[in-house]
């Protein structure tokens, strides 16, 4: 929902050097996000389970997770790209830059609880904007950050944030509302930000293992195959490794079995769901070997790593094989207006209209959301949404760097 937008260059401001040659846009990073906004929108309408033999859809195994984990690991690409990409910012223009990030977080956030607001009882869907908002407000003190503490960084939210969630979730106190809403914040802000921190669907806390991931991502060159590679492999690697250690520790080594031990109050079947469909509404905390359980939206370690190898995957398959033809350029038209698409998409949901025919309805938001999105990019550029932000945080920046003029802007990654 963020962009790969063009960022001022580090150090020292000046009027008088020339902008260095820009490189091209990434269409894969774009694209990528255009992905995750359709797996996004399959969740959401798309039926989790086969009505006759229960078992979960492809379009479940695929996206269930998934496609929220891959928004936030673009959306740290995106952040290093907007703050310097290879060079990241410093000394005002980091300051600049950093003021910036916080007027965006505030208004996704602001724009998140308005459109929960909205959104009927029982919520359609479960809304991203506004733990994207505190994904960002979170990232604020990263972006200066050099790549080896990025990386400990992700490691240690991959760890401790579930460690936090397991220890402190039962004491934090409970949101009301599936969906942070305007309302609730104002009423009991002290669940609410639990909720968006660490308890909720998209818990900020955990989820920067994928924003510091993606900022990561953004300080190399990308422009290097070697390097597209590499993020594919780990990836795979990253993904089929946290799976085995649930597979070894859970299924063969006797975790299941604790599981059941400590948490008697459910059944075996019922175990069996959390392992498929993710916890409902909390991952158990009875036992630490929840911890080692791969439920889409659990937030445990092993989700959290499988989630992001399989985000890596993703973006360095993409990198590789993206080119500019018409499916490329529709997935990223798609990508470059996530936040615009994305809202259109919730408030289309809070009509309740897709319950009716859920095939149709998934076809008619993703046929309209394509259309507009490369129609809009052909005749105005900038998606409406993202344009009022990108001024905002523009004007910004302009009032800290203290200079009405653009500094000169980074090549983008």
């Amino acid at each position: 929902m963020s962009r790969t937008s063009e960022a001022p260059t580090t150090g020292t401001i000046s009027t008088t050097v020339a902008a260095p040659a820009r490189r091209p846009r990434l269409i894969a990073v774009d694209a990528a996000r255009g992905l995750a906004l359709i797996g996004m929108i399959a969740v959401h309408i798309l039926p989790a389970h086969d009505p006759d033999t229960f078992e979960p859809t492809l379009q479940w195994t695929l996206f269930g997770g998934r496609a929220a984990a891959l928004f936030a690991l673009l959306a740290g690409l995106s952040l290093a790209f907007s703050s310097g990409g290879r060079a990241p910012h410093r000394g005002r223009a980091l300051t600049a830059t950093r003021a910036g990030l916080v007027v965006r977080a505030l208004l996704i956030a602001a724009a998140g609880l308005a459109i929960n607001q909205v959104m009927p009882s029982p919520a359609p869907a479960l809304g991203i904007l506004v733990y994207y908002g505190a994904f960002f407000l979170l990232a604020v003190p990263l972006l200066g950050l050099r790549r080896r503490t990025l990386a400990a960084v992700a490691a240690l939210a991959a760890v401790l944030g579930p460690v936090l969630v397991h220890v402190l979730g039962p004491a934090l106190p409970q949101a009301e509302a599936v969906n942070p809403t305007l309302g609730s914040a104002l009423a009991d802000p002290g669940a609410t930000l639990a909720q968006v921190l660490l308890t909720g669907t998209y818990p900020a806390v955990p989820y920067l293992t994928y924003l510091c991931a993606g900022l990561l991502l953004g300080r190399t060159d990308l422009h290097e195959v070697v390097v597209r590679v590499r993020i594919a492999v780990a990836g795979v690697v990253l993904a089929l490794g946290a799976w085995f250690v649930y597979w070894v520790l859970v299924l063969q080594a006797g975790g299941y079995d604790q599981l059941l031990r400590h948490t008697p109050w459910l059944s075996e079947d019922q175990v069996d769901e959390i392992l498929v469909w993710g916890p409902s509404p909390d991952l158990p905390t009875s036992t630490w070997w929840w911890l080692l359980t791969p439920g889409p939206h659990s937030n445990t370690p092993v989700t959290l790593l499988m989630d992001l190898g399989t985000g890596l995957a993703v973006l360095g398959l993409f990198l590789l094989v993206a080119r500019p033809n018409r499916l490329w350029t529709t997935l990223g038209a798609m990508g470059a207006r996530t936040l615009t698409l994305y809202s259109a998409h919730l408030l289309a949901l809070a009509t309740t209209l897709h319950y009716e025919d859920r095939v149709l309805w998934f076809a008619v938001h993703v046929a309209v959301a394509a259309g507009f999105a490369v129609l809009w990019q052909a005749t105005f550029g900038q998606g409406p949404l993202e344009r009022v932000i990108a001024a905002a945080v523009r004007g910004t920046r302009r009032l800290v760097l203290g200079t009405p003029s653009r500094t000169a802007e980074s090549p983008r990654a």
